[in-house]
């Protein structure tokens, strides 16, 4: 007979992998169950996007404890079996749930742990951490109390009688199954119950020593699968902000070249413009991009910057329930823009953990750059460029691609960025001024044979 279970999924500004845990979930060949959110007062989108998902309920927890946010789940649960599951982890496959809950033919076992393995971007200090602590061989355990609530399973009869401890800042899982334990019951660790989980379950350790720890282990042949991540299955939109009048280059809006390159890019899903002109506004929707709003005209002044921008558009946005996973912001002054170019910056900024990734361009002469009446140079000076540490101009209007939960907070790029070298030079032009416009005017055509060339081959 199959119990119902109560998977218990605790987020605290989970934004980036709520949906693809909850995706995880429901993906299971178990059905029954019920997902319970219970949100340590998240500041970005988690509750919304777990919303729409078909969850249980959201419970908040203030003053949070771990022990006491399992618990406050819990009381909202009706499930036999309770499966606690960090927001950030996603399951391996859709067997995971089954492959916990199997362990529970034994009578005498109170809860079950499984399998966390690596993604691909995860730090070597991590890895290790989780290479060296969650094997492949099942283990039942009468004395050893390690237990993780990142990826558990536990009776709820259990727990009726030994509950978490509210008062521990940490380790409440460990807490409980040494109880568990002294009360005669058992602890399994389920390798065949496997989560994806991003980070370790320690957060120190010397780099440089972790790193030639792994090298060996990989080496040896490491017992994992590094994950990662499907695009299809990221909400990727992007922004084009537009201010002015419509222009023309060589007889087609300027406009047009932007919203094609985003309309042929299969990793995003709409492609909305920004703008407080009507005009460009009906001239957008016939190029096939969304206008869901007109902007408000102060954000067209010269002094107001992009980050302004792109705040503002993103607030409504996400006014009318579109919620992104990523976010590409590009300017119509950039029209050589590359075929792929999108494509592959969200692939890297995905795939790779980034918080952003922009398009730059490598430069290896000398930069100066004029400081309190000074000429001051960047570079290592008068030395061969071959030896010079390479220097990168940002391309920011080309692309940029960044998560929606940074321009909420008032920074564009985050803290761990990615670089794109886009090193086609047509590309590297910008169209701003009337000799831009006639240059970009006979270069054009060139361009486009160029860039089906590269299509091609």
């Amino acid at each position: 007979m199959q119990h119902k279970v109560s998977v218990i999924v605790r987020t605290k500004d989970e934004e980036r992998w709520i949906a693809r845990c909850l995706q995880g979930i429901f993906n299971q060949t178990i059905k029954e169950i019920e997902v319970i959110i219970v949100d340590n007062e998240s500041t970005d989108k988690t509750v919304e996007k777990a919303r729409q998902f078909n969850i249980h309920t959201v419970v908040t927890c203030t003053e949070y404890r771990p022990g006491k946010a399992l618990n406050l789940g819990i009381r909202e649960a009706s499930g036999d079996y309770i499966v606690s599951l960090s927001g950030h982890c996603i399951p391996v496959n859709e067997h995971w749930l089954a492959n916990l809950v199997r362990n529970f033919e034994d009578s005498e076992v109170a809860g079950a742990y499984g399998r966390q393995e690596p993604m691909a971007f995860t730090p070597d200090s991590d890895k290790r951490d989780l290479v060296l602590l969650f094997g492949l061989d099942r283990k039942v355990q009468i004395k050893d109390s390690f237990f993780h609530n990142a990826n558990s399973v536990i009776r709820k009869a259990v727990w009726d009688q030994i509950p978490f401890d509210e008062t521990v800042t940490n380790i409440e899982d460990r807490v409980w199954a040494q109880q568990v334990l002294k009360g005669g019951y058992k602890i399994v660790y389920e390798p065949e119950a496997s989560v994806y989980h991003h980070h370790g379950i320690h957060h120190d350790g010397n780099e440089e020593r972790c790193a030639k720890v792994m090298r060996v282990l990989e080496s040896l042949g490491a017992p994992y699968s590094y994950k990662t991540l499907d695009l299809d299955q990221f909400n990727a939109i992007a922004i084009i902000p537009v201010r002015g009048e419509i222009q023309y280059l060589n007889g087609k809006p300027l406009l047009a070249y932007t919203i094609e390159r985003a309309l042929e890019c299969p990793a995003i899903k709409r492609t909305i413009v920004s703008t407080d002109n009507p005009a460009l506004a009906d001239l957008a929707r016939e190029l096939g991009a969304e206008v869901p709003f007109l902007r408000d005209a102060t954000l067209s002044q010269e002094h107001v910057d992009i980050l302004q921008v792109l705040r503002y558009s993103l607030e409504q946005i996400e006014a009318v329930k579109i919620i992104p996973d990523v976010v590409v912001s590009m300017e119509i002054t950039f029209p050589f823009r590359p075929p792929g170019l999108l494509e592959d910056m969200v692939a890297q900024l995905v795939q790779s953990g980034f918080d952003s990734v922009i398009a730059v361009k490598r430069e290896n002469r000398a930069i100066w750059k004029e400081r309190d009446n000074a000429i001051i140079q960047l570079d290592e000076g008068l030395v061969p460029r071959r030896f010079k540490d390479p220097t990168f101009i940002e391309l920011r209007g080309l692309a940029c691609v960044t998560h929606p939960q940074f321009l909420r907070q008032g920074s564009l790029l985050g803290q761990k960025i990615g670089m794109y070298e886009v090193n086609n030079p047509y590309s590297h032009l910008e169209v701003r001024s009337e000799d831009d416009l006639k240059m970009a005017t006979l270069l054009i055509h060139e361009w486009f044979k160029t860039a089906k060339k590269e299509q091609v081959a």
